[in-house]
């Protein structure tokens, strides 16, 4: 797996691949939870402050992994307390996170990609196009070089795979990586139910994330018929409405979980009475929770943000059918940290 002239972040490692890795040097198998104990309950940056791990084997450690963090290339603080965090990977390319305060917690939302190509025309990360995928320990790496900085009463508690990128594309180590943010012995120990995975609807694999973990799924909508979506999200095309809606019909979810349906609200593109009373009979079949984001804007964007009576108006129409829609006013607008804004301060090939 290594040697000792090529060193592995062992991040990069799940569990099992650190415990077949431990075997095979001659260790008991119990060792690798004992490591990675250290690295993500007390944020060990050396392998030699592993004090109830043997001095030959803190050596032998060393020898073939290392320990790495993100170089935190900028820092923007928002009036509203957002913090943005620009990552310069080890190949030069750059990554944004966003740390959220909310009424008594944070929320800090990651990426999975460089860039993206899913194209989807309100979206500033998609003007950059797709560079490459995330590993599983540059996802890991995110969370876990920030679970430390809230400073005040509030804890980091919730997690959303809402930033540059599409988490189902890069799919296997997206869901390595949320195993091990989620792992409570060997992990960072995050609650499942407070980590979502959004999608622009990659149908495949919504199947296989159902399956394979118990996150919470919210899904980038923004339309109520194949048309405006076409238009909108390219991916459409591949993936209509009527083929998205019945894979989230059929996803598994335990008796009190709802999927949330994240609906960016732009100004006479999607935000008629019409849509809104299209939107209430699409989601019928599907227990449903809608999340109304109106439209971020950014310096050269096509679009525009609705008024608020007509928000008010399309929200009103959802409740008014018995669905939970909340208007989301996003933070951290003015340092281009808001749903939809990402990438807006770098290129990347920078």
């Amino acid at each position: 797996m290594t040697s000792a002239s090529i060193k592995t972040d062992i991040k990069e490692l799940t569990k099992d691949q650190l415990v077949s890795w431990s075997e095979g040097q001659g260790l008991k198998p119990y060792r690798a939870a004992q490591i990675l104990k250290w690295i993500y309950h007390r944020q060990a940056d050396t392998f030699d402050i592993m004090t109830d791990v043997g001095k030959e084997i803190r050596k032998l450690l060393s020898r073939h992994f290392t320990i790495d963090r993100l170089e935190k290339a900028h820092i923007e603080t928002s009036q509203d307390g957002s913090r943005k965090y620009l990552f310069k990977l080890k190949d030069g390319k750059h990554v944004e996170s966003v740390l959220i305060p909310e009424k008594d917690h944070y929320t800090l939302c990651i990426s999975s990609q460089v860039g993206c190509a899913q194209g989807c025309k309100f979206c500033l990360t998609a003007r950059g196009g797709f560079v490459r995928n995330l590993t599983k320990g540059e996802i890991v790496a995110q969370v876990r070089d920030i679970a430390n900085y809230p400073d005040d009463s509030k804890r980091l508690t919730n997690i959303v795979l809402m930033g540059m990128g599409e988490p189902l594309a890069n799919y296997n180590n997206v869901v390595s990586a949320v195993k091990t943010i989620t792992d409570s012995d060997a992990g960072l120990g995050f609650s499942s139910r407070r980590l979502t995975v959004s999608t622009a609807g990659l149908v495949p694999k919504l199947s296989d994330l159902g399956r394979e973990t118990s996150v919470n799924l919210a899904i980038s909508l923004n339309a109520s018929d194949n048309k405006t979506r076409n238009m909108l999200m390219p991916i459409n095309r591949k993936y209509p409405l009527e083929r998205l809606l019945d894979a989230c019909a059929g996803y598994p979810l335990t008796p009190r979980r709802r999927i949330t349906f994240e609906y960016i609200l732009i100004k006479g593109i999607n935000d008629s009475i019409e849509d809104a009373k299209r939107l209430a009979v699409l989601l019928r079949p599907i227990r449903a929770k809608i999340n109304l984001i109106p439209f971020n804007s950014y310096e050269g964007a096509i679009y525009e943000r609705p008024e608020e009576s007509e928000i008010h108006n399309f929200r009103e129409i959802l409740n008014k059918n018995n669905y939970t829609a909340v208007v989301r006013h996003s933070k951290g607008q003015d340092i281009s940290a808001a749903c939809g804004q990402l990438g807006a301060n770098f290129t990347p090939d920078a």
